[in-house]
């Protein structure tokens, strides 16, 4: 089943003062993502990777083509997908517990089986003892797992991605990939994936997809058949890392008058 479906996508932008000029952000961009999937997407800085979550989310509009989820065109935010930002943005008026709960309220869940859900996962991700605390109370990894607890509170069917763990130091970037390789592997969930961290895109993905510079377009895909998706420490020590790892920097001309940043 195909959970997440880009048909030959356009997004423009119009000029930003009278005048100027207008800015095709992706061009033509297909995409299929199958359920259970995890595929991750790199590409140049400002090559139109945001934009093709914020159209994956509802949150804009093609300009050209269209974009589906569970085989229904996105026409606006819907409670399918849910969406994992670079910045925690947690409330900080509510406890670390209402938070999480946030989404589900959106979505009318009942109040006792949503506090339920959220405390779970807050065990799961080793946060059950600051259930009661408020976001200043927590180091910015505390929070990024408070945030993926919320994220997969609204038990989505296809999880958006922004470099979710790109603010954090290594050790704690490893962990939260941890808990979020497992938990996608568990609940089989399906998840795209922004990333500039190219041992990230292998440790995490199925598939990696390669974007141009601006306007944005696939210009390849790479399987990545290695084992142990569900555990990304385990994956990162195989001896193929290192190959995957030289053929993405290729790809990208790393090293040679273009790069990622970040």
């Amino acid at each position: 089943m195909i959970r997440l479906q880009f048909d030959r996508v356009t997004k423009s932008f119009a000029p930003q003062r009278r005048g100027g000029e207008g800015v095709t952000a992706i061009a033509d961009v297909d995409v299929r993502v199958e359920d259970g999937e995890v595929v991750a997407l790199i590409g140049p800085s400002g090559c139109g990777k945001s934009t093709l979550l914020n159209l994956a989310s509802g949150l804009d509009r093609p300009t050209r083509g269209r974009v589906f989820v569970d085989g229904a065109e996105v026409t606006g935010p819907n409670s399918h997908v849910a969406f994992m930002l670079q910045r925690d943005l947690l409330l900080p008026w509510r406890s670390i517990l209402d938070n999480v709960t946030f989404g589900q309220e959106i979505q009318h869940v009942e109040k006792a089986r949503r506090r339920e859900v959220a405390r779970k996962l807050l065990d799961k991700y080793h946060l059950g003892e600051f259930v009661d605390h408020y976001p200043h109370q927590l180091s910015g990894g505390m929070r990024q797992r408070a945030a993926l607890a919320r994220t997969m509170a609204m038990d989505p069917d296809v999880v958006l991605m922004d470099e979710p763990f790109s603010a954090l130091d290594a050790q704690t970037k490893m962990v939260l990939q941890q808990d979020l390789a497992r938990t996608l592997f568990e609940e089989k969930k399906t998840a795209f994936l922004i990333t500039h961290d190219l041992v990230e895109a292998i440790a995490l993905a199925d598939r990696i997809l390669v974007m141009s510079r601006r306007p944005g377009r696939i210009v390849r895909e790479i399987r990545v058949d290695l084992p142990d998706r569900d555990n990304p420490m385990v994956r990162r020590q195989r001896n193929e890392m290192g190959s995957l790892i030289a053929e993405l920097m290729s790809l990208l001309d790393i090293g040679h008058g273009d790069h990622l940043d970040g």
